[in-house]
């Protein structure tokens, strides 16, 4: 199964909520802490992290905080998930790279995964931050319609 970290998750609710403070305008920890029901420590290292990956910047003193370094339609998901999880692959052998695998001197399909993980990429990306923080909380399923009903006289 392919699944992102609770971090990365928690990642995108912290630049959602940075989105949402005025324009110019910082968010602390605490402050985004409490907004988002999220532990301070773990927003604090979020914060880090986002801001190691360019993502966030911090401001020191009386009036700091953090704030995003470009709108969330600007920024794609593969963003987030290798500043924060690293490279995106399914495999060990991300990209022929050499020494992650026990049986890569006799793997059959060594680099055949490339392709593969070069079309998640390329669906991430195709997601901006924006798009997930503007999406509907409920997508209902296409074929599932609302019935009328009538009632019986």
């Amino acid at each position: 199964m392919l699944r992102l970290s609770k971090l990365t998750d928690y990642a995108v609710v912290v630049l959602t909520r940075l989105d949402e403070a005025e324009a110019g305008g910082v968010l602390t920890a605490p402050g985004l802490a409490a907004t988002t029901g999220l532990a301070e420590p773990t927003v604090a290292k979020v914060l880090k992290i986002l801001s190691h990956g360019g993502l966030v910047e911090g401001r020191r003193g009386a009036a700091g905080g953090y704030r995003l370094t470009r709108p969330l339609a600007e920024v794609p998901l593969t963003d987030v998930i290798t500043a924060i999880d690293g490279p995106i692959a399914l495999t060990a052998c991300v990209d022929n790279a050499a020494g992650l695998c026990d049986a890569e001197a006799t793997c059959p399909v060594r680099g055949r995964w490339d392709p593969v993980n070069d079309a998640i990429r390329r669906a991430l990306s195709g997601i901006s931050i924006a798009d997930l923080a503007h999406a509907p909380a409920i997508v209902p399923h296409p074929e599932a319609q609302p019935r009328a009903f009538v009632a019986a006289e």
